[in-house]
């Protein structure tokens, strides 16, 4: 019996020590390998810190890197001095400045974090206001020949979902493009979205809520210090100076038909109509659904029944009748054109 016990404590402690410090797979390697990755995520957080203060005109300081990192000052100045030992900064009046290896890495995380707010906006069910912290996450996770394969995947887009314009693998890097929503002065503008910034995240959340998205065309109906109003994607939108500030559009002729259109759950019993567009926000496979529906610019649709709860709404399309959420419906933008004639 007590040999027994012995070697059931001998197997436990011989378990435990496997636990631990078994290679790659053990308690010890699981945790080097983590703090690998952490030190690495921090690193190229840095990176990304001082790109984006250079191309804003900022100068990068402990304290400004700190705070971005939520760090210590004193941490910074080691993080600083690993980046500069690995020849990713110089330094220009004690300051921090990327190396030709530091900018090259800056714009590999960017092309990356762009590419996959495409993917999470195109292919996944991520809701809008998580696509830039999950690309946050991914970002630091791809090699550049993985980068290039999720480029390809994706057709090679040119610009994210919020209109960013993606750098290339050679490293260009294009402009946002039209000036800002609140720079407008003239009133019945005809323009059209090209911009969202996503930061800050209560800022975008806003623009969110309100529908908004890149290619969305809008109509300003007026200005004032307090508001800015304006008519896009079938609905009157107000947004305060400082939220508007964060939308670029450019102008565009003032004959598009789908600034003055409505939303196609809007329609009663009996009104008929004709598609102008889809929603931009409608993406990936629910926009293929209804284009293989049938719901394209010029298609007429006809509200034909409702359920008893009102939701959904049975269309007539193209001969067909198909059921759709309200939800759905209000992602085609219409034309009404009077009520059906029944013969």
């Amino acid at each position: 019996m007590e040999n027994l016990i012995t070697l059931l404590i001998g197997s436990a402690a011989i378990a435990a020590v496997l636990w631990v410090f078994f290679p790659e797979r053990g308690l010890l390697a699981q945790w080097r390998y983590a703090r690998k990755v952490t030190n690495k995520t921090r690193r190229e957080d840095a990176i990304k810190h001082i790109f984006d203060c250079e191309i804003s005109g900022r100068r990068t300081s402990l304290h400004s890197l700190a705070g971005a990192l939520h760090i210590s000052v004193d941490d910074a100045h080691t993080l600083i001095s690993e980046l500069d030992e690995r020849g990713l900064v110089d330094f220009e009046a004690e300051l921090p400045v990327l190396t030709p290896s530091g900018r090259d890495l800056a714009l590999h995380l960017l092309r990356a974090h762009r590419l996959w707010e495409r993917y999470l906006a195109d292919e996944t069910g991520f809701a809008e206001t998580e696509w830039h912290v999950q690309a946050d996450r991914l970002e630091h996770m791809l090699t550049h020949e993985e980068l290039e394969q999720l480029s390809a995947r994706l057709s090679h887009p040119v610009y994210d979902p919020h209109g960013d314009p993606i750098p290339t693998a050679d490293g260009d890097m294009g402009e946002v493009a039209g000036i800002t929503l609140a720079a407008v002065e003239e009133n019945d503008s005809a323009l059209q979205i090209v911009h969202l910034e996503d930061e800050p995240e209560t800022v975008f959340a806003q623009i969110v809520a309100e529908g908004l998205h890149p290619g969305m065309p809008l109509l300003l109906l007026s200005r004032d210090p307090q508001r800015i109003r304006f008519w896009a994607g079938g609905d009157e939108h107000v947004l305060a100076p400082l939220v508007a500030a964060n939308i670029h559009v450019i102008p565009i002729g003032d004959d598009q038909a789908q600034l003055k259109g409505e939303k196609m759950n809007s329609l009663s019993i009996g009104e008929q109509a004709e598609v102008l567009a889809l929603a931009p926000s409608l993406r990936g496979a629910e926009r293929r659904r209804m284009m293989d529906l049938g719901l394209l610019p010029g298609t007429m649709v006809c509200a034909e029944y409702t359920s008893a709860s009102g939701d959904p709404v049975a269309y007539r399309i193209r001969g067909a009748l198909i059921a759709l959420r309200a939800e759905q419906a209000g992602q085609i933008i219409i034309r009404k054109q009077g009520i059906q004639a029944h013969e």
